[in-house]
C-alpha cells in the first residue's frame, strides 16, 4: 500500500477554495440576513418562553403562599370556633348545674316547710288529744268527786306538760 496524503496541494485545491469562497459569498449575500433574522427570532422566542415560565412560576408561588396563608387562617378560625363552642358549652353546663342546684335548694326548702307544717299539725293534734285526755281525766276525777281545787291543779298540770318539750317530738 502506498501512502498518499489526504490533501494534495495543487491546482485542485485552489479551485476548491475558490468554489467554497464563492459559495460562502453567495450564501452570505442571499441567505445571511434571513438566517440572522431566524436566529434572532428564535433567540427572542426562547427568551420570552423563559420569561413567561418565570412569570408563571412566580404567579404559582404567589398563589401557593396565598393558599397556605388562607389554610392557616382557616385553621386558626376553626380553633377559635371550637374554643368559643367549648366556652359556650361550659357556660351552658354551668347554667344547667346552677338551675338544678337552685331547684334542689327550692325543693329542699319546700320539703322542710312541709315537714315543719306536718310537725306543727302533729303537735296540734297531740295537744288536742292531750286536751281530750285531760278532759277525760277531769271527768274521771269528777266522778270520784274531788274537790274543785284538786281538779284545777290536775288540769293545769296536764295542760302545762302538754305545752312543754316533753310532749313534743
Amino acid at each position: 500500500m502506498e501512502y498518499r496524503p489526504l490533501i494534495e496541494f495543487g491546482p485542485t485545491i485552489f479551485m476548491i477554495w475558490a468554489t467554497f469562497l464563492t459559495l460562502v459569498l453567495i450564501l452570505k449575500h442571499f441567505f445571511w440576513d434571513k438566517v440572522q433574522d431566524f436566529m434572532q427570532n428564535r433567540e427572542s422566542q426562547v427568551r420570552e418562553t423563559f420569561e413567561n415560565a418565570d412569570r408563571v412560576n412566580k404567579l404559582a408561588d404567589d398563589k401557593l403562599s396565598e393558599y397556605e396563608r388562607r389554610i392557616a387562617n382557616i385553621e386558626s378560625e376553626g380553633r377559635d370556633i371550637i374554643k368559643n363552642a367549648k366556652a359556650k358549652a361550659d357556660a351552658q353546663a354551668k347554667d344547667i348545674l346552677d338551675a338544678a342546684n337552685q331547684k334542689a335548694i327550692f325543693m329542699i326548702q319546700q320539703a322542710e316547710e312541709e315537714i315543719q307544717r306536718q310537725q306543727n299539725r302533729a303537735i296540734g293534734e297531740m295537744k288536742q288529744q292531750i286536751v281530750s285526755l285531760a278532759v277525760l281525766a277531769a271527768e274521771k276525777v269528777l266522778e270520784k268527786k274531788l274537790d274543785t281545787t284538786g281538779q284545777e291543779d290536775l288540769i293545769t298540770g296536764i295542760l302545762e306538760q302538754a305545752g312543754t318539750t316533753e310532749w313534743q317530738m
